[in-house]
């Protein structure tokens, strides 16, 4: 491949990159938007390396600084724009006067670069954006009781803002298809409101890009590019990563896409929740070019932040209320289960909420081989096992599929099981609830499967962008409603309180202590954005299965709760009551009380209904956003928290041992700072007959803090154990969370 010279005498062909060449539809979703070795030429653009030396400058710098490009590299900033301009640049000055000419200053960095663009101020939206006006936008953002509400407002404002002909706010489902959920426009457009559109659409690395660079204008579509000279860093032979530009040249598909649709510049703002891209503030003109400031761009931007912590926290809510609702129908279902005279089995079967917990039409149980059918199941023994068997993951207890046709080709089109959750953890023993298939008619904005068919049609030859968006009805077929986050986690509760009760009243007890040790104390913990977790569980060496357990989960507010727990005793009944402990102590949290709070109610709990039956807990529960944990103990060894400096024993009051039924737990807090781990243990770890338990601790935390180090934390929890851990005949869990 060959690159323009620094100073092209003529523009690249229609289809082309100034670095890398044509790209078609078939390599679109690899094409490098980052690097494009080009910007768009309403301004200029300079590299400077640490001595603020021009390193790489756009093609067109003399439009702006009287000094041509070739002669510009090695050059200070400030030789090439005045010292004084410098100097004000290098403060921070985001406007200046360069050459009589005012103009808007933005830096960013860019690996060892320091990237400063300069652009004349434009003709469109001089106005600045008063203070008093941007918080009033803010205010009726606020005022919306509904996402939906929310998008619709964000619309008019942004659209107040920039002056586009169309604004569109665009969500993206589970596949990163969109649909246009809210629209402001000129009157004399058609309405795009309600139309979807495929995924390939937005490739996956303008997806990633667009949580990187929040915002995109593209001023006029029919621009030509302009190279950076040198196309390539010397220093490092790669073209210059533009990911946070406001320049950036944009792929020529896309150029291509826009064009068809009649659009003569466009602007896109990130909506952007909990990290992922949630959806795009799309803006679109025809009536030729169109340049808002970068004072209104940067209020539409900041619009677009504000409206997107908004609607996380909306949706939130939202799925906050639907999760409670879910566990009071599952705290419903264990206390008459649990009361229950007949088997768990029957009784969950016969329960009156059984369909209604899941919002299910049909439900199945397998047990050895004996099926259980309630509601409406038009599947046989066969196609129930096949189904079963399709949803079975060692490494989930819960599984389910919103299209099951897809999952099991040889069930499409049965409408009465198009979507199903399982919960079980060996291949004859599960239950499965079914829903029936929801038709749904989606309109697309021109046919999204064009692409697709086009490549069909044989050839090398080059695909254009789909030129038809007239709109494009589709009916979906084969698929249920989504199976919600908060459907599977009761579904899991409620398989699991069920091991729990078998496991008291089983004969086949050595296979029930296998089931639950796989479905409850799981070898890997799982993954929280912000904090790292690691976990061992090992069984006593006279037991396959004693009372510890260890449990993490993310609260509905976004705190994480990690707990360790021991119900005392061995063998079967430690593991049933063990599993009633950890299903009710989840259920405390989910209903919002305090840790403190929540160990007092289990223990009163086991007190009134597990006779006879103690045990010890040590709770905490991180705030990944402040590092603020409180921690709450019954009876449990003092965690310790380990850092690079060291590792103390926490002085955390403890509560007398759950299931008492005396005593008032206290809640201690402390903060955690990156690199700092909290280390909760059961005292398997520390008691050895004969021997000082005070000795065992002093010397967990002596090599707690000698082997701790910037490592995985697994790594490092594996390796402490090991060293302290003589195998002293009794059950041990360790866990430890570490804020990174």
């Amino acid at each position: 491949m060959t690159y323009p010279d620094p100073v092209p005498e003529t523009s690249p062909p229609a289809g082309h990159t100034p670095a890398y060449g044509e790209v078609d539809l078939e390599t679109c979703d690899r094409e490098p938007i980052h690097v494009p070795g080009a910007i768009q030429p309403h301004g200029v653009l300079l590299a400077l390396d640490q001595d603020s030396r021009a390193v790489m400058v756009s093609a067109n710098l003399d439009d702006l600084i009287e000094t041509a490009p070739a002669d510009a590299i090695g050059r200070t900033f400030a030789e090439l724009v005045g010292p004084d301009l410098a100097s004000d640049i290098e403060a921070g000055a985001e406007t200046a006067v360069l050459g009589g000419i005012a103009v808007d200053v933005r830096r960013h960095r860019s690996g060892d670069r320091l990237v400063v663009e300069i652009e004349p101020l434009s003709a469109v939206g001089e106005t600045r954006q008063p203070y008093h006006s941007t918080r009033s936008a803010m205010g009726r953002l606020a005022q919306a009781p509904s996402v939906a509400d929310l998008a619709a407002q964000l619309a008019v404002e942004v659209r107040a803002v920039l002056g586009f002909d169309r604004v569109m706010v665009y969500h993206f489902d589970e596949e990163w298809n969109g649909e246009v959920i809210a629209e402001e426009r000129r009157q004399d457009l058609n309405s795009f409101l309600g139309l979807h559109y495929p995924a390939t659409d937005i490739p996956a690395q303008a997806r990633r890009l667009y949580t990187v660079n929040w915002t995109r204008l593209i001023a006029d579509i029919g621009y030509v590019p302009v190279p950076l000279h040198p196309v390539f860093d010397p220093d490092t032979d790669a073209p210059l990563d533009l990911s946070h530009s406001t320049l950036r040249s944009v792929s020529p598909i896309h150029i291509e896409y826009l064009s068809h649709m009649g659009v003569t510049a466009s602007m896109s703002i990130s909506l952007v929740v909990d990290g992922q891209l949630w959806g795009l503030v799309a803006c679109h003109h025809y009536s030729g070019p169109h340049r808002p400031s970068h004072e209104a761009r940067s209020a539409a931007e900041f619009l677009g932040q504000v409206a997107s912590q908004l609607a996380g926290d909306r949706e939130r809510a939202d799925n906050r209320e639907r999760s409670l609702a879910a566990q009071t129908v599952l705290g419903r279902m264990i206390t008459r289960t649990s009361a229950h005279p007949e088997s768990p089995l029957v009784s969950v079967m016969d329960d009156p909420e059984l369909l209604s917990l899941v919002d299910a039409t049909g439900a199945v149980l397998s047990y050895d081989g004996v099926l259980t059918v309630r509601g409406e199941v038009d599947l046989d023994r066969d196609q129930l096992q096949a189904v079963a068997s399709a949803l079975e993951d060692p490494t989930s207890y819960a599984t389910a599929t919103d299209r099951l046709g897809e999952l099991v080709p040889s069930l499409a089109g049965i409408s009465t099981a198009a979507g199903v959750l399982r919960v079980g953890s060996a291949p004859d023993r599960w239950l499965l609830w079914l829903r029936p298939e929801q038709q749904r008619v989606v309109d697309w904005g021109g046919d999204p499967t064009n692409k697709q068919l086009a490549a069909a049609e044989g050839g090398h030859v080059r695909l254009s962008p789909r030129r038809s968006f007239e709109k494009w009805r589709q009916v979906v077929r084969g698929r249920s409603t989504t199976w919600a986050s908060w459907k599977l986690e009761v579904a899991d509760a409620l398989g699991k309180h069920l091991i729990g009760l078998l496991l008291s009243r089983s004969r086949d007890q050595i296979a029930m202590a296998e089931s639950i040790q796989r479905s409850v104390v799981s070898d890997v913990p799982p993954h929280f954005d912000g904090v790292e977790l690691a976990a061992r569980y090992q069984p006593a060496s006279t037991f396959q299965l004693g009372g510890d357990w260890w449990d993490a989960f993310e609260l509905s507010d976004g705190r994480i709760a990690v707990v360790v727990g021991d119900v005392a005793g061995h063998g079967v009944s430690a593991a049933s009551a063990m599993t009633q402990v950890r299903t009710a102590l989840r259920a405390y949290l989910f209903e919002g009380h305090a840790p403190a709070t929540c160990l007092d109610r289990l223990d009163l709990l086991m007190a009134g209904l597990l006779d006879q039956r103690v045990a010890t807990a040590v709770l905490a529960v991180l705030d990944p956003r402040t590092g603020r944990v409180e921690l709450t103990s019954a009876g449990h060894p003092r965690p310790l928290l380990v850092n690079p400096q060291g590792a103390v024993e926490l002085d955390i009051p403890i509560r007398p041992l759950l299931g008492v039924g005396t005593g008032t737990a206290e809640t201690m807090r402390i903060d955690l700072e990156p690199g700092d781990a909290l280390l909760l243990y059961t005292d398997g770890l520390v008691e050895r007959r004969g021997e000082d338990l005070q000795e065992r601790t002093e010397r967990l935390r002596s090599l707690a803090a000698a082997s701790y180090a910037d490592t995985g934390l697994q790594t490092w929890l594996d390796g402490l154990v090991d060293l302290h851990d003589d195998g002293g005949g009794d059950d041990t869990t360790v866990l430890a969370l570490r804020l990174v």
